[in-house]
């Protein structure tokens, strides 16, 4: 069971992926924000990712302070 999941993830990273260039090359970029794999995969927890991402800026920024 384990397995066919962790291969489902797989295959869902490597098709976001494409996705995602697929709808930056016919994106309007100055109307809307380039899009990343994780907005097409359906195994990324859309509050989770948010969050994550805010906190891995504040702790890189937290480093460049001077």
């Amino acid at each position: 069971m384990w397995v066919a999941e962790g291969r489902g993830r797989d295959q869902w990273a490597h098709t976001s992926t494409i996705l995602a260039m697929i709808a930056n090359a016919n994106r309007d970029p100055k109307h809307s924000r380039a899009y990343v794999p994780d907005d097409f995969n359906p195994h990324v927890d859309q509050a989770r990712q948010v969050s994550g991402d805010i906190r891995e800026f504040k702790r890189m920024c937290k480093g460049m302070r001077r």
